[in-house]
This record gives C-alpha cells, structure tokens and sequence, in this order.
C-alpha cells in the first residue's frame, strides 16, 4: 500500500471527505497514517474552495486507534519514536481538528476506539451509524488518555461519565452514545455517508465565517470566566458585523430571500 492509499481525498459541494483507508486493520495508526492525516487536516484548514470537512473510515472500522503491532514491534527494538508520537502526531492532528476555521464532521461508520475515537470528539458534529461503538481502551494497555480525550470527552458527557468510561473501558453502542451525548444522530449503516455529506453541505453552504468564530468562542469559554466569555463574543461579533455574509444575510431577510453567502 502506497502513501497516497492509507487516506484517500474527495471534494465535492465544498466538502472535503478524509477517508482513513486502512480497512483489513480497522483503520489503525500507523506513523504513515498519522502523518498523511495531519498533513491532510492542515491542508483542508488552508485551502479556500474547502468550507467544510468529513471525517470517516473505510470498511467496517471507524478507526481502532494506534496501530499496536507496529507499536510494539518499535518498543521491542528499543525505537524512542512510539514515545514521541503524542508530541509529533496525536496532538497536532487533535489541536488541527479543533481549531480548523471550518466545521468538521466525524461520520462513524463502526468501532472508534482510543485515539481513533478522541478524533471523533474533537470534531464539531459526530454521526454515528448504528453499528458504530466507541471504546476508551487506553486503561487496556496500561496507558492514560491522549489525543485530548480527557478535554474533549468529559465537556460532551461530563466528569463521572468520561471517568466511568476510561476506568472501566467500556464499549458504547450507538444508541448509548446518542443518549449520552457522544453523538448528535445515528442512521443506519448504508445511509451515513450520504447524511454525513448532506450535513457537511449545508455547512459549506453557509456562513464559513460566523462558523470559524462559533468554534473559537465555543473554545476559549470552555476554560474562561463569564466575563472573558462575554469580551469574546462581543471581540467576534464586531469582527462578524462588517462581512459581506452578514450584510447578505440581512438584505435577505429584508427582501424575503434565501441568503447566499460566500465565506467573506
């Protein structure tokens, strides 16, 4: 398998589908796939035509996280780079996602387990099919969390439940993870590329700009005051109130039209 073939590309209606193509191995982390993916992301994040992203796996695994035989094939030969590899590439690919000016969606199309799932939880919307699961197996193989679970993870389901799931490495099913906030909807398996991209589609069809701000206000209150919240909404609706999108949008409105908006 050539570099080119462990993540594969498509674009269409403005949306930019990462595909993990590592099927015969659930779709775990090599060091090639984690490169290709940042490589990826960053790219996605920079490229003007691309106003929204989906993140998916091919075959019946979302992503079973690190690759462990290459891992352990690594520790074996007393290789430090197993060592390295939250530095290099979990958590840029994490702080990527996050911090990507464009919305990204997590399409599970099975098991998403450690890193694989955290990738889930960094994006900003997650559909699930309903034979996807998500599994914190960090506990399994005597590590802690990474890939910025222990951040993303207990802000969708809170302390006692991020906790439960880690400690005990519990498998959630889909309707589970829907109750508990891990997903916002699960469709049958056949149907989830096709509500992933429509979902996607009507990001790339909106407001880019007012989105990117969503996100970063989103984060910065995750850790602030009240009051640092309130200075940075009010920092980003004055930057949102002179756009071309938002002048469009009113006049829409005014005129009774459905607005166009062009990212600007």
């Amino acid at each position: 398998m050539t570099t080119e073939d462990v993540l594969l590309t498509a674009d269409t209606d403005g949306v930019r589908t990462l595909t993990l193509n590592r099927p015969k191995a659930y779709n775990s982390l090599t060091v090639e796939l984690k490169e290709c993916l940042l490589a990826a992301l960053r790219e996605a994040a920079a490229a003007p035509d691309v106003r929204a992203v989906v993140l998916t796996g091919a075959g019946k695994a979302f992503c079973a996280g690190q690759d462990l035989k290459e891992h352990v094939g690594l520790l074996q030969a007393d290789d430090p780079s197993p060592l390295r590899t939250v530095a290099d590439h979990y958590n840029p690919i994490v702080r990527t996602i996050v911090d990507m000016p464009k919305p990204v969606v997590a399409a599970i199309n099975g098991p998403a387990a450690g890193a694989g799932a955290a990738f889930a939880y960094a994006a900003d919307l997650r559909i699930a099919a309903a034979s996807a699961n998500f599994l914190m197996a960090f506990a399994n193989v005597g590590l802690g969390p990474d890939s910025g679970a222990s951040w993303t993870l207990q802000r969708l389901v809170g302390y006692g439940r991020a906790a439960e799931l880690m400690l005990l490495a519990r498998t959630v099913q889909a309707d589970e993870a829907k109750q508990l906030g891990l997903v916002g909807e699960v469709v049958p398996d056949e149907e989830l590329a096709g509500r992933a991209h429509a979902v996607a589609a009507k990001l790339a069809a909106g407001p880019t700009v007012s989105y990117a701000k969503i996100k970063e206000v989103l984060t910065a209150a995750a850790e602030s005051s009240l009051e640092d919240a309130l200075l940075a909404e009010d920092a980003a609706q004055t930057v949102l109130g002179s756009t071309a999108d938002h002048r469009e949008a009113v006049e829409a409105f005014v005129a009774k039209r459905k607005p166009t908006f062009q990212g600007k």
